[in-house]
């Protein structure tokens, strides 16, 4: 193996084509069934306890819907 690599024998680094989409679908799907695990276990809750999880699991929704967003616009 090599250390050194002359000038003349580097080659341009190809960027790399990935589909950001499964990641964010995935995060996105989590986020839907921790909404549905909050909407079903709210009743046993304390009102603040079950208010803040609501509202974190309708951000991560959101936000997951966003970035879908972004990723359509941007391809």
């Amino acid at each position: 193996m090599r250390r050194w690599v002359k000038a003349a024998d580097r080659r341009a680094a190809e960027p790399v084509t990935t589909d950001a989409r499964v990641p964010v679908l995935v995060g996105l799907g989590l986020w839907l069934v921790g909404l549905a695990l909050v909407l079903i276990v709210s009743p046993t809750l304390a009102a603040a306890d079950s208010l803040r999880l609501l509202i974190t699991t309708t951000v991560g929704v959101g936000l997951g819907l966003i970035g879908l967003l972004y990723l359509r616009l941007r391809r």
